[in-house]
């Protein structure tokens, strides 16, 4: 059942071309039902317990394709794939009708290689199969990046670079574990008793940290995501606030079992998750593209997930799991609401949209009302979700001193939420007001006044999206089973998750009213903080730090070509000739051939040993 779900997910993968050549930008409606049909699959074989796959693979050194279906990795490939179904149907009004400009057919090919890349990370149950997948997320998300135009190459490769960067530090992880517990199996590392020696487990801790920092946009690997935002609307709804950044929340999650409560885990993923949270709230309110401001808030968001993780409660970490899913309905859907109010206002600047007569009605309302959920208003699904993290930090294990930091550092990134879900209402309405500067915006001559609704088809998938979060605010029951069989596995206890929009008046409650009262005031306030924030600004740029790391690899990458790079044998003859290592003066230390073997090694002395014998006996049988 779980090997069929992903070759129903690669169905749509080998599709995509011919699919995009009949149909055009129409394909993306045939290419999504394979995914939904994969969700249906999966739904199909949970039963409560874990299910597990095993197909050989590459037996010989211990990789095959083992597929785990528990609690959590049934709530991620849910939103891979659902998600990713919505997004593919979105693009087939999002995308141009000149074929030749929109290129459906590497778009669609490659959207689906990445829902088949998510769905294996997801389901993965080998941490080298588990790497690969996680490779695979970071070059398909470049070359979606790269397709979007000559001004995005350089972006896309920053992007691969940190990216990629992490994926070493993941693949060193694995390679400690792999060695250490003598499996491959990542049940049987997580069951492994090797975690209860204390460097190892830190070790292990630290590297997939950065791993997840990198993937999911963590201080101080943040500046990919924002960005990234060159790329078109669909790709950053899926890509880079519904899927690809989760891989690292997914990633943490799955590990938390064995790493939560180490200090040296805690304190990087408490500490890098709130920096992160409030650096991207802040970024935010001083954005004027309405996807820029989208972009910030991923950052943020991902902060506050990252850092509930860190806490490492049965609480925290459920917590954890119920933002995931909010955040993937209410920000997939602003982005693609967003998308939709550029391609028919052909602008998504807050100030020129403030100089237009905008008349989306059923846009705007479904703007409205994802926003107030990112915002954490009641009735939303979003304000039970926030809730869960506010009472996360107030349980906060640790000093005394503790609870009250991670609490206050939560609060006042939810403020600021608050503060820039409102700009992101008032802007995406054309509400914002003229720029309190005073300057006038304007577009291209010969551009009508109005903007107005787009057509069903083109925002009825966003709207979808906005309403999910209405209907699980109103009856979040519903989710109490896959929440409590996915905390389970991420925390490793039993947890009966009761999810509700009232649970008493209690200190959660309390801070989560304060919390919308701030940020109400500082939307009310809004000129005031647009001109504070707008000094705010850091002295030096993040993408400017990872241009220099660029920089510099490219420079090191010269001097070595310059010294390896030609086609005479010589130079590459000389290392190996020129001299022989210790061991090979006496006997080998590894298992020698002997028809390897051109003349005996106590015949040559250690330097006719380098031209005679040396090349042919040393090397292992």
């Amino acid at each position: 059942m779980l090997l069929t779900s992903l070759l129903l997910t690669l169905l749509s993968v080998v599709a995509a071309v011919p699919a995009s050549r009949v149909l055009g930008r129409d394909a993306g409606w045939v290419l999504a039902a394979p995914l939904l049909a994969a969700a249906g699959v999966l739904i199909a074989a949970w039963t409560g317990d874990v299910r597990t796959e095993h197909h050989p693979w590459i037996p010989a050194v211990g990789v095959d394709l083992d597929l785990r279906l528990n609690g959590l990795a049934l709530v991620f490939a849910m939103i891979v794939l659902v998600i990713g179904a919505a997004i593919l149907a979105y693009s087939s009004r999002y995308l141009s009708r000149d074929r030749t400009e929109s290129r459906p057919g590497s778009f669609y090919l490659l959207m689906t290689a990445f829902a088949a890349s998510m769905l294996l990370l997801v389901l993965a149950d080998n941490i080298v199969v588990l790497f690969v997948a996680w490779e695979f997320t970071s070059f398909t998300s470049f070359f979606l990046i790269g397709r979007s135009g000559d001004h995005a190459r350089d972006p896309a490769i920053r992007t691969l670079l940190v990216t990629v960067g992490g994926g070493l530090a993941l693949l060193a992880a694995v390679a400690l574990m792999a060695v250490r517990t003598g499996t491959a199996s990542l049940s049987g590392v997580l069951a492994s008793d090797v975690w209860s020696e204390a460097g190892f487990t830190t070790t292990v801790a630290v590297l997939l940290a950065v791993a997840a920092f990198t993937k999911s946009a963590q201080f101080p690997f943040q500046a990919w995501l924002p960005d990234s935002m060159v790329a078109i609307s669909p790709v950053s709804a899926y890509l880079h606030a519904a899927a690809m950044v989760k891989a690292g929340i997914f990633l943490l999650l799955v590990f938390s079992p064995v790493l939560a409560g180490n200090p040296v885990w805690s304190a990087l993923l408490i500490g890098s998750g709130l920096i992160t949270a409030l650096l991207g709230a802040v970024s935010a309110i001083r954005r004027h593209d309405l996807k820029g401001l989208l972009a910030y808030s991923t950052m943020s968001q991902l902060g506050l997930l990252v850092t509930a993780i860190g806490i490492g409660t049965p609480v925290a970490l459920t917590a954890a799991i119920v933002h995931t899913v909010a955040h993937a309905l209410f920000k997939s859907a602003l982005f693609m609401l967003i998308g939709v109010v550029d391609h028919e206002a052909g602008t998504r600047d807050l100030r020129e949209l403030a100089a237009r007569h905008v008349r989306m009605p059923v846009t705007g309302t479904a703007i409205a009302v994802a926003a107030l959920s990112m915002a954490g208003i009641p009735p939303l699904f979003g304000f039970i979700s926030k809730e869960g993290l506010v009472e996360a930090a107030l349980g906060t294990p640790g000093p005394a001193w503790l609870p009250v930091l991670v609490t206050a550092g939560i609060a006042l990134t939810s403020v600021f939420t608050v503060a820039y879900s409102g700009r992101l209402v008032l802007g995406a309405l054309g509400l914002w007001g003229p720029s309190p500067d005073g300057a006038a915006h304007s577009w291209p001559t010969g551009r009508e006044d109005e903007v107005h609704e787009a057509p069903a088809t083109f925002w009825g998938v966003p709207v979808l999206a906005a309403a999910a979060g209405v209907a699980l605010g109103l009856l979040p029951g519903v989710l109490d089973t896959p929440v409590s069989y996915a905390a389970e596995a991420a925390s490793g206890a039993e947890v009966h998750a009761h999810l509700a929009l009232w649970h008493g008046v209690n200190t959660a409650l309390l801070v989560s009213a304060a919390i919308i009262v701030l940020g109400l005031l500082l939307v009310a306030l809004r000129r005031p903080v647009e001109r504070v924030a707008s000094h705010a600004a850091l002295p030096f740029s993040a993408l400017d730090a990872v241009d220099e790391v660029r920089h510099r690899l490219i420079g090191v990458g010269a001097v070595v070509s310059r010294a390896s790079g030609t086609l005479a044998p010589r130079p590459h003859l000389l290392i190996p000739t020129s001299s022989s290592p210790p061991w090979s003066w006496g006997s080998s230390p590894w298992p020698v051939s002997p028809r390897s073997r051109i003349c005996p090694p106590s015949s040559a002395s250690p330097r006719a040993g380098t031209t005679g014998c040396w090349s042919s006996w040393w090397v292992p049988a």
